[in-house]
């Protein structure tokens, strides 16, 4: 065998670990945010017979209560996948609400999901302060002359 044989016979295997490496950068990254309410678990509440001492036991505690009704339980879970460097997009999205009657009892519980979301318009107002605005050089040299070595001890 002769030396030039070897180098050659090497390249296959760079150009196939370069393939490789190649597409392991393309394969997303999955990631589940919040809790995932698995349908199973779903099907073993009954609205007017379980209470919420069964909703706890067969989803666990709710992501969030109701702001102004504490009958209202949510149960927040996504999957995010992000591929190499690109931003993280939302490819599943579910939301459980359940809801609870005045004697405690499940009432309803309804599943919703990404088409079901709303986008929020953000206000672009800004809250007024006191004060007055500071350059960067009144920040950079408004201390200059402040202190002296006298004042140390």
């Amino acid at each position: 065998m002769s030396r030039t044989q070897g180098p050659r016979q090497r390249r296959p295997l760079w150009a196939v670990a370069g393939a490789l490496a190649l597409a392991a950068a393309c394969t997303p990254i999955g990631d589940n945010r919040g809790h995932m309410v698995d349908p199973v678990d779903l099907s073993q509440l009954t609205p007017g017979v379980s209470t919420a001492n069964d909703v706890v036991a067969v989803l666990g505690s709710p992501t969030t209560v109701g702001t102004f009704d504490d009958s209202n339980w949510y149960y927040i879970g996504q999957r995010v996948e992000r591929m190499a460097f690109f931003a993280p997009e939302v490819t599943e999205r579910r939301v459980v609400a359940v809801r609870f009657a005045e004697d405690g009892t499940l009432a309803t519980i309804e599943e919703l999901s990404v088409e079901d979301g709303h986008e929020v318009e953000m206000v672009s107002r800004e809250t007024p302060t006191l004060g007055r605005e500071i350059t960067f050089f009144e920040q950079m040299f408004g201390n200059l002359g402040r202190f002296s070595a006298e004042n140390e001890e």
